[in-house]
């Protein structure tokens, strides 16, 4: 991973970067996110991550509302949400709006 990443907590909100959006990939069956340069092929859970970053809600908030919906520990949500955020991050397929 990259140190450049910018510097992203569970107290973070953010949303996908101008330019990045989700797009279902009919020949492969599958989701992917694409950023002007490059593409990420998701699975169903990143999907969901992806769609409730609105730039209004904190990660830790996304996290107890999966931990929820799920019926699962908020850390482990926390965490698996955490690590995919910074890999977007690295990615710069981010923006940090507080």
């Amino acid at each position: 991973m990259s140190g450049d990443a910018p510097r992203i907590s569970g107290s973070s909100v953010v949303k996908l970067a101008r330019g990045v959006r989700l797009r279902e990939d009919p020949v492969r069956g599958q989701t992917v996110l694409l950023a002007p340069e490059s593409a990420m092929a998701l699975d169903d859970i990143a999907v969901a991550i992806v769609e409730a970053l609105d730039g209004k809600r904190s990660l830790e908030r996304i996290a107890a509302d999966f931990a929820e919906k799920f019926d699962a520990p908020v850390a482990r949500i926390a965490e698996d949400v955490e690590t995919f955020i910074h890999e977007l991050a690295v990615r710069r397929m981010l923006e940090i709006v507080e």
